[in-house]
């Protein structure tokens, strides 16, 4: 191969390469968030004296920014602060983007009463 076109064809790998990092970063950019609802601290917790949590959790966002479900992905204590987030995360809103996406947040929770 010539060195002339070694490096054609090196300028054009770049040039592919830094594309694809371009296209990558737009497909993986965070969801804007316009409106955020805050989870309650459950009753039933503070009656059973849990005082602290987290959950961490995903988010199914349609093309025009509505949640559409939500999955728990970890939560300490478990089963405690679910419902209370999963309703919250289900009031969330995001900036339309045209196209599904997932987005996930962990929540944590302090009760200082």
């Amino acid at each position: 191969m010539s060195k002339q076109l070694t490096k054609t064809v090196s300028r054009t790998l770049l040039g592919l390469a830094a594309a694809l990092t371009l296209a990558a970063g737009a497909a993986h950019a965070t969801p804007k968030i316009v409106k955020k609802v805050p989870p309650e601290f459950p009753a039933e917790a503070a009656r059973q004296s849990i005082s602290q949590g987290s959950v961490r959790a995903k988010m199914n966002i349609e093309p025009d920014g509505k949640v559409s479900g939500v999955e728990i992905l970890e939560a300490e204590p478990r089963k405690v602060f679910d419902k209370a987030v999963t309703r919250a995360l289900m009031d969330w809103k995001f900036e339309p983007s045209g196209q599904k996406e997932t987005h996930e947040v962990k929540l944590v929770f302090k009760n200082e009463d």
